[in-house]
């Protein structure tokens, strides 16, 4: 199977082992860095691999990069015809309709040209990571308490997945 990996990111110890879990399990990371890749090598990369991985990163700054490039609605169509996708942290979150609710755990400011929130939208529900984990607890409880009565919000771990099989949606820990 061959991969599409994401962008680095400020708070970058797990980006490396979520590339080396990948590679455990037999799979190819084939890399591409979204902020830097042309029109060609990301729509090339995106039809020749047989999923897509995003890592993680500013939410906000993946965002932005993936809307100035065009691979936004790329990854969301081939999500949407049956391609495996799987996210990361910030790669889980912009799958959401909309992103704002990741103000808590990462500093919009880091895409001064993302003129609004609105997402990939592939999912109906809010992926919210590093739910009691270090260094994000505080922020993720924080979002859970501002947004949880408004958003449809999916808090995990980083000992958990957040797996959808057409309407089947379910947490599931290692």
């Amino acid at each position: 199977m061959y991969g599409f990996g994401g962008i680095a990111c400020t708070v970058n110890f797990y980006v490396s082992s979520g590339k080396k879990a990948l590679l455990k399990l037999g799979l190819i990371v084939d890399e591409l860095e979204i902020s830097t890749a042309t029109n060609n090598e990301i729509s090339s990369k995106l039809q020749k691999n047989d999923y897509i991985y995003i890592t993680g990163g500013n939410t906000f700054f993946l965002l932005q990069e993936l809307k100035r490039t065009g691979a936004d609605k790329i990854i969301a169509e081939q999500i949407n015809s049956g391609k495996l996708f799987i996210g990361e942290s910030a790669g889980g979150v912009i799958v959401s309709p909309n992103i704002e609710y990741a103000k808590g755990l990462d500093n919009c400011k880091k895409a001064p040209n993302l003129s609004d929130f609105s997402a990939l939208n592939v999912v109906e529900f809010y992926p919210l990571p590093h739910y009691t984990n270090f260094p994000f607890k505080k922020a993720v409880e924080k979002i859970i308490t501002e947004y949880g009565t408004d958003l449809k919000l999916y808090p995990i771990s980083n000992s958990q997945v957040i797996t959808v099989n057409g309407n089947d949606v379910k947490i599931e820990s290692k």
